[in-house]
């Protein structure tokens, strides 16, 4: 049974500020591939953060920096989870990329936008999940505010999703939110979750950081402060099939009288 060094990435993005932020990214990778990380999520939109002003600009630039993203990947074997701005005939979506060593081998745009916060003006909305297969095995591919939606997390499960990447910008005030949530989805679907948020202040938010790797028990293998971070730590497959094999959730579950599929 197979077991893998993951890392979630958590740093205070520049606002507007692509070469910058792909500057510190860059070097986080080095470091997080140095201590043996074969998967590493990143913060949601993490090359330029929410910049709604020049958001058109800035997603013009996220062919270039997928390009250099790729490379890094390339060069340290990596794979990489994290939200960019995507434009698309005049429509931006907030996009998670999938980099399986230097190579796209998928993408999702966030399903559930925050109307709170008026993301829905601004952006467009994606129309379908994602499960993919890569080298370090299937991911599930989740965006922040999708956190609240458990649905999708069963679905990602069902499909056979062995671990959950969420890049994310989750402010302070929901911070125990965050944390809770997390370890629901986790122990609900028997499944590892990596988690990157951002930290610090941008324009009048104040986002709380605490990434999180998680395991299928709702274990907290690593949690990040409220500062800059790489958080890497080693899930053991092993563990999730003995977990199910002992909760046998997903059999037991009754989808003839709630409706999932």
């Amino acid at each position: 049974m197979k077991q893998l060094m993951c890392a979630a990435i958590q740093f205070r993005i520049s606002l507007g500020y692509i070469d910058a932020n792909l500057d510190v990214v860059t070097a986080a990778l080095k470091r997080v591939a140095s201590q043996g990380a074969q998967l590493a999520v990143l913060p949601e939109m993490w090359s330029c953060g929410y910049d709604y002003r020049n958001l058109t600009a800035l997603a013009k630039e996220t062919p270039r920096v997928l390009e250099d993203l790729q490379k890094e990947c390339s060069t340290l074997g990596l794979v990489t989870v994290g939200s960019l701005p995507e434009l698309v005939d005049g429509t931006i979506y907030n996009t998670a990329y999938v980099v399986d060593k230097g190579d796209i081998v998928g993408s999702y745009r966030k399903l559930h936008l925050f109307s709170t916060m008026h993301e829905d003006q601004f952006l467009g909305s994606g129309q379908r999940s994602l499960t993919v297969d890569t080298s370090v095995g299937k991911l599930g591919v989740a965006i922040c505010y999708d956190l609240r939606f458990p649905e999708l997390f069963r679905k990602l499960a069902l499909e056979g999703a062995e671990i959950i990447c969420i890049p994310a910008e989750w402010p302070k005030p929901r911070q125990e939110h965050w944390k809770t949530l997390l370890r629901a989805r986790a122990i609900e679907n028997q499944i590892f979750i990596i988690a990157a948020n951002c930290c610090g202040i941008q324009g009048k938010l104040d986002f709380t950081g605490l990434s999180q790797l998680v395991s299928p028990l709702g274990n907290v293998l690593q949690i990040g402060a409220e500062e800059d971070i790489e958080l890497v730590a080693k899930f053991d497959f092993a563990e999730m099939e003995s977990y199910r094999k002992k909760i046998d959730i997903l059999h037991d579950r009754r989808a003839d009288i709630y409706g999932t599929p």
